[in-house]
């Protein structure tokens, strides 16, 4: 069933357990996941990012992403993760997408709040939610993100009155990408943000983490990890072991996706969304 973010974060937020967002470039990947989800009567929220359209455009994945989440016995939000342009994620949401993440991390603080409040508004008047960002999650490698890009409790109090979003990413060590090297969260600083203030929390950054990373995190309150690298690796040594093994394409095809599916339900266990949909 189609649903958005507060129809999966609250009841999370509540329970304390955290749902995962995963991205799907194609239908192989969706495939996987949504078969992951069901088996483990898990709520999920599917999706792609502006990043991520080069690898399949939202006029190709969109189509295929709703027809799932309506098809689904299960609840599916179809979130578009990463909106670097208004323009972007208004298309998203005309193409049925339930939610929409505005990532104006990057600008400054008075027009992060001025784009995300505009967004928040349209989406809010057609039923679909929003997830913002305080502070900067960056790449990995990226020498210029320091704790002084952390999420700071204060601003990101301010910045929910002003912007109205659904759920909050904040940043408190996680990075995108691969890690190189363990990264340090600041669990502290994601303590005081959740006595703070009362919106779902966001992990962005999720795959390589250790599975205390994840728990600590959620019992700190996080109720959303995102998470893609790791399907993408689970998916390529799949594909790899079974090339060397002489399997044909719909094999190599076949292995991938069950690869892809086995990582997803791990981290659904993991997050303790299995058997709450």
């Amino acid at each position: 069933m189609l649903v958005n973010l507060n129809d999966v974060l609250k009841k999370a937020q509540r329970e304390h357990y955290a749902v995962g967002l995963f991205n799907a470039t194609d239908s192989d990947m969706l495939d996987a996941l949504i078969s992951a989800a069901e088996e483990l009567r898990s709520p999920i929220i599917i999706g792609t990012a502006e990043v991520l359209l080069p690898y399949g455009e939202l006029s190709l994945i969109a189509p295929g992403l709703v027809s799932a989440a309506q098809n689904a016995s299960v609840p599916v939000v179809v979130h578009y993760d990463h909106g670097l342009t208004f323009g972007r994620c208004m298309e998203a949401l005309k193409r049925g997408f339930t939610s929409v993440m505005f990532d104006g991390s990057a600008k400054s603080y008075d027009e992060n709040i001025a784009e995300t409040k505009e967004i928040v508004r349209i989406a809010h008047a057609i039923g679909a939610s929003v997830e913002g960002e305080i502070g900067h999650v960056g790449d990995n490698g990226d020498e210029d993100d320091g704790a002084d890009m952390y999420t700071k409790p204060a601003e990101a109090v301010e910045y929910l009155s002003a912007t109205g979003v659904d759920a909050l990413a904040v940043a408190i060590g996680t990075a995108h990408g691969a890690y190189k090297h363990k990264p340090k969260l600041d669990i502290g600083r994601l303590r005081q943000i959740r006595a703070a203030l009362d919106v779902p929390l966001v992990l962005h950054g999720g795959s390589g983490l250790s599975d205390d990373d994840f728990r600590n995190c959620i019992e700190a309150g996080v109720c959303k990890v995102n998470i893609f690298t790791d399907l993408c690796l689970a998916g390529s040594a799949a594909m790899r072991s079974a090339s060397e093994r002489g399997l044909d394409y719909l094999q190599c095809r076949n292995e991938k996706v069950e690869a892809i599916k086995k990582e997803a339900e791990k981290k659904m266990a993991l997050f303790g969304c299995a058997g709450k949909a």
